[in-house]
């Protein structure tokens, strides 16, 4: 198993690392969960709702105002502000779109 060193701070995050934040998907796309950089109740409340290192997201639909923006964790929809959505580190698998043309 291949054990990743967490990410610290969002500043080390960059576009050709592969890592992103979820608030920086795009509808349509996928990436798996690495670290939640949240405290507190909303830590909790989403780890209860399944988002797990690990798990798959999807971004599937933006309020028309931008926020908040629902999610796809576990066959459940989820949404998010873009502050606690900002919070929350990604590995991106793909930027494709599903076949539903979202």
């Amino acid at each position: 198993m291949l054990v990743r060193r967490p990410i610290e701070r969002k500043s080390q995050l960059s576009e050709n690392s592969g890592y992103k934040t979820l608030a920086e998907m795009k509808v349509g796309q996928r990436a798996k969960v690495v670290q939640l950089m949240v405290e507190g109740l909303i830590h909790r409340r989403l780890l209860d709702l399944g988002l797990l290192p690990g798990t798959e997201v999807r971004a599937i639909m933006k309020s028309p105002l931008g926020s908040p923006t629902a999610y796809d964790i576990r066959g459940s929809i989820l949404a998010l502000r873009p502050e606690d959505a900002s919070k929350i580190v990604l590995k991106t698998s793909s930027s494709r779109h599903d076949e539903g043309g979202n």
